[in-house]
Formats: structure tokens, C-alpha cells, sequence
């Protein structure tokens, strides 16, 4: 009887043991896959926020939601050290408040894929440990909309408004907005191309050579704030825009599926990461737009994510913008 007590009683201990046994190994798996490298305090750290991520990602993924996350280059990290990393730490006054956009008002088609009109989106690209993506965010929108105008895409400079943007009140790899930075090409009389100012991921010496501009803007259309048919109607009629919305710890994480939360806001105050608005649609009867994102390919759909349209979901309606080129 003694015997039987003492197996039963060191189940719990043997089924942990496995567990982190097996979760080391799909630690260590995903390391090698990422090209990562600790020292040893760092390797149990970092093994200890894995397996915790790991386990928010399977206990999300078990429950009914639109959409599902996965294990992706950020699972060693908390969402703390992800935000200081990847989002704004500067706040932002989204100046897109007072729109100047006519909207058509319709009627508009049930979807838009600018990636399928043709050739006038460029690759998804890596703002690496730099909150630069307002960067990523204009360059793809200004570089779609000289695509759709003059018949060729060509990758333009996120280096050259990291490092020249700031008297706009563009903070470099701190924040910005999308609509500010159209402003700066505005009256700086151009972007150099990505080619001629290469990206770094640290703030620099501006180094901008108009004689080397390749793209420009005349003007800049602003959403009115809140207005996301104007958004639709925009992306329907003219081109890909620029957004912000407010990142949460449940994006570090997403996937596919259509992206809803309950723990962002909807508010201009809160919106941390700008990106790019390529088309939207509808599944299983919930609206989503389809967006670009700046972490590389590896991450979401390819690098894109679905979120849900109509309900201003995380403020993406707060500072929408566009280029007239």
C-alpha cells in the first residue's frame, strides 16, 4: 500500500518534469531556428518567458475567438521589452484630427486588394528593434501611390525621415506619424530611395540628397478622425493608406484570422504603430481590413494582418492618412 502511495504521489512530479523537459526542447528547437544565443543567466530567463508566452498562446488558441496566435521571433520577450522595442514610446497628437478628405461616399465594392490590381505594393520589410514603423507605414503608402500613378514601384528611404523628419515632430526609431512625415517629404521636395539611403535602425546624421529624391507629394489627404467609411472609400478609390492603432500584448502573438480585441482602446490618445491598409473584405461575416505590417514576412500572414472593420477597432481610425502625388 506504501509502495502504491508513493507512485501516485510523484505523478505531479514526474508530469512537471516532462512538461519542462518538453518545453526546453521546443525552446531550444525555436532558438536554433531564430539564430538566438544566450549566455546562461539569459538561456533560463528567456526559457522562462517562452514556456509563459507558450502557454498564453495555446490557452488563447483552445478558447472561441476569430482569430489565432502562434509562436513567432518576439516569443522570447515580454510584451514590456516588446513595446520599448517595436511600438512608440513617444506619445502622439494624431494630426489627421481635422480631416481634409471629400469622401465619395460610394458606393464601394465588397472587397479591395491593391496587392491583386498589380504591381504597386513592395515586399513587407523589417523595422528590427527601432519604433520606426511610422516610417514603414508612409514609405509604403507613398511608394503604392507613385506605383499607381506612374506605373513603377520603387522601394523608397524609411532612413532618410528616421534621420530628417524631426522637425516635424517625428521623434526617429521614438515614434511619429505617417501624416507628419508626408508633410516633411512635402516641403523637404522629396525621398531618396531606399537603395541610396539604406536602412540602419538607429537614429543618424540626416544625409538627404535632393538631387537623389525619387518620390514626391503635393499634398496630404487626413481622414477625419473616427471616419473609417472615409478610410474605405479612400483605400476603394485611390490607394492604400496609412494607419495607427493601438498594439496590445495579444497582437505580440497574432497569426491569422481576423484580429479583434477587448483590451485595447479606441481612442487618439493610445495608438502606438502605424502601418499600411492594402484592401479590405469580409469572413465568416465579420469585416476586416488587410494590412501591412513592418516585423518581416515570418510574422502574421506572410507579414499582413486581418483586423476588424467598422468598430474603430484599437483606434485604427484615429489618424488615417494619404499622399496626392
Amino acid at each position: 500500500m506504501r509502495s502504491a502511495w508513493l507512485v501516485f504521489a510523484l505523478v505531479p512530479v514526474i508530469s512537471a518534469f516532462y512538461l519542462s523537459k518538453r518545453d526546453e526542447l521546443l525552446f531550444r528547437s525555436w532558438a536554433a531556428q531564430h539564430n538566438k544565443d544566450y549566455n546562461t543567466e539569459e538561456y533560463y530567463q528567456r526559457l522562462q518567458i517562452f514556456t509563459e508566452n507558450k502557454r498564453r498562446i495555446d490557452k488563447h488558441n483552445a478558447g472561441n475567438h476569430s482569430f489565432t496566435m502562434a509562436l513567432n521571433q518576439f516569443s522570447d520577450m515580454t510584451f514590456d521589452e516588446f513595446r520599448k522595442a517595436y511600438l512608440w514610446s513617444e506619445a502622439q497628437n494624431c494630426s489627421a484630427t481635422k480631416g481634409n478628405y471629400l469622401s465619395s461616399n460610394g458606393p464601394h465594392p465588397d472587397s479591395v486588394d491593391w496587392r491583386k490590381k498589380g504591381n504597386y505594393v513592395t515586399p513587407v520589410k523589417n523595422q528590427q528593434s527601432c519604433g520606426s514603423c511610422w516610417t514603414f507605414s508612409t514609405t509604403g503608402c507613398l511608394e503604392s501611390v507613385t506605383a499607381i500613378a506612374t506605373g513603377k514601384l520603387v522601394p523608397l528611404s524609411e532612413q532618410q525621415l528616421v534621420d530628417c523628419a524631426q522637425d516635424f515632430n517625428n521623434h526617429g526609431c521614438y515614434g511619429g506619424l505617417p501624416s507628419q512625415a508626408f508633410e516633411y517629404i512635402k516641403y523637404s521636395k522629396g525621398l531618396m530611395t531606399e537603395r541610396d539611403y539604406p536602412y540602419t535602425a538607429v537614429e543618424g546624421i540626416c544625409v538627404y540628397k535632393p538631387l537623389l529624391a525619387a518620390a514626391f507629394v503635393k499634398d496630404v489627404m487626413n481622414v477625419t478622425v473616427y471616419d473609417e467609411m472615409g478610410m474605405v472609400d479612400a483605400v476603394a478609390t485611390h490607394n492604400p493608406v496609412s494607419l495607427a492603432f493601438e498594439v496590445t500584448a495579444d497582437f505580440m502573438h497574432y497569426h491569422q484570422g481576423v484580429y479583434t480585441s477587448t483590451e485595447c482602446h479606441n481612442t487618439t490618445d493610445k495608438v502606438n504603430h502605424a502601418v499600411l491598409a492594402v484592401g479590405y473584405g469580409q469572413e465568416n461575416g465579420t469585416l476586416y481590413w488587410t494590412v501591412k505590417n513592418s516585423w518581416g514576412s515570418s510574422w502574421g500572414i506572410d507579414g499582413y494582418f486581418l483586423i476588424e472593420r467598422g468598430k474603430n477597432m484599437c483606434g485604427l481610425a484615429a489618424c488615417s492618412s494619404f499622399p496626392v502625388v
